[in-house]
């Protein structure tokens, strides 16, 4: 089989599709912990007492809400721009960590300290556009 894209691809999928796979097993992790820590039965999925508990459970939400757009957009823009695209895939889950913790100290305020995750995010938007427009030779 002929190899048809670049070899630093496969940094792409090793940060995107496998880091973004390992995010959301830690992600899905804390908020089973946190079931057991609050008493917070399925198939609840917010407590109405327990705030705490709903941040760790938003958190994980969120980073769901977010995934389809981050995967898509970091393996398409890694095809014109793979090192970029590995950056910009780094930046978004650093960021999303550091947002995690953030809001996992009660405080959903302290989630700001992980908004540089839109520098990845958006760069990554931007090398999607770049490859589209290159598929189209239009760059």
């Amino acid at each position: 089989m002929e190899n048809v894209l670049p070899s630093e691809y496969g940094y792409v999928l090793l940060s995107g599709a496998v880091g973004g796979f390992l995010m959301n097993v830690y992600l899905g992790t804390r908020v089973g912990k946190a079931r057991k820590q609050y008493d917070v039965k399925y198939p609840v999925m917010y407590s109405p007492t327990n705030d705490q508990f709903n941040c760790v459970q938003r958190v994980h939400q969120n980073y769901l809400e977010g995934l389809p757009l981050f995967l898509t957009t970091g393996l398409i823009g890694g095809v014109s721009h793979p090192l970029k695209a590995t950056a910009f895939n780094l930046i978004y889950l650093l960021g999303r960590l550091v947002y995690s913790h953030g809001y996992y100290t009660g405080d959903p305020d302290k989630r700001r300290f992980g908004g540089f995750m839109y520098i990845g995010f958006f760069g990554n938007i931007g090398l999607t556009i770049y490859t589209a427009l290159s598929l189209l030779n239009l760059v």
